[in-house]
């Protein structure tokens, strides 16, 4: 996988990622799409719970993130 971030997230549509926002929340959900900005379109997205690795059910089916917002994507 190469290090450029649009290419890394070329290789995670579809896959599941945590999203870590300039807020400091987390969302989790399948990258659906993104743009050259950086924003980004989530499906299935959740809330990691703060105890534990279980995740809380579904709270959107779809959302999207202004790129400007966030600090980190893990696929």
């Amino acid at each position: 996988m190469s290090g450029r971030p649009l290419d890394v997230l070329e290789a995670s549509l579809d896959e599941r990622v945590t999203v870590r926002l300039k807020s400091g929340e987390e969302y989790v959900g399948d990258l659906s799409g993104y743009d050259q900005h950086m924003n980004l379109v989530l499906d299935d997205v959740t809330i990691p719970a703060d105890s534990g690795p279980e995740e809380e059910p579904p709270i959107e089916d779809t959302t999207i993130i202004r790129g400007d917002n966030v600090v980190s994507i893990t696929p």
